[in-house]
């Protein structure tokens, strides 16, 4: 896996929410760390999910200053408003969405929901990702809380440094916090149960969906 990212120019992070990177934002952290362009697009601000009291938008700003703090230029993020809880209704709009950034990004390698993710939001993430990116290397991260299984296919090893630096850009989603897959012990355990079956002290687990070696 590491001569894989060591080929990598420029990766994309597709989200169908604000706050799915949970599930990869060590790695883009480590992307971003050896000079890899990263860009990241969530498709919903889930203003319709927002706890009571809070602002409408609290979780784009939240969204935007966790991807700040792992590295992404602010330039390289975007947030759409695509209704939480409704994207097969919207699928080819999404479709068209991901043809265009396609176009005029040409990702190496797309960090999207995996084929397992049971979200019919996730699920349409998957399916239109593929049509749009197949050509480009595409790994389905992991979010246990959607999954009732997990084919991890793929590993990418985080230092302790990154994985700390992953908790901590992800407790920028304050508005989040009560969610159980917020918690920082959580976060630890997950990485490091995958660093254990990948050698490593810690790591990601990614659905290897399509693997291009050029």
């Amino acid at each position: 896996m590491i001569s894989v990212l060591n080929g990598v120019q420029r990766a994309l992070v597709l989200c169908a929410h604000t706050d799915d990177e949970f599930g990869c934002a060590g790695t883009m952290l480590r992307l971003t760390e050896i000079g890899v362009t990263v860009r990241y697009l969530a498709l919903s601000r889930c203003e319709a999910s927002v706890p009571a009291g809070l602002p409408a938008d609290v979780l784009e700003h939240e969204c935007r200053a966790c991807v700040a703090a792992i590295g992404v230029a602010p330039d390289a993020v975007e947030v759409d408003s695509f209704p939480v809880r409704y994207f097969p209704e919207h699928r080819q709009a999404i479709l068209e969405r991901f043809y265009q950034l396609n176009k005029d990004y040409q990702p190496d390698v797309v960090f999207l929901s995996s084929s397992f993710d049971n979200h019919q939001d996730h699920a349409t993430v998957y399916a239109e990702g593929f049509r749009a990116f197949k050509r480009s290397t595409l790994l389905g991260y992991e979010l246990p809380q959607n999954v009732t299984s997990f084919e991890n296919s793929a590993f990418v090893c985080l230092s302790e440094a990154q994985l700390k630096g992953k908790i901590e850009a992800l407790a920028h989603y304050r508005s989040q916090g009560f969610r159980s897959y917020a918690a920082p012990e959580y976060i630890e355990g997950l990485a490091r149960v995958r660093g254990v079956q990948c050698g490593s002290l810690f790591a990601e687990a990614f659905e290897a969906i399509r693997v291009i070696i050029r």
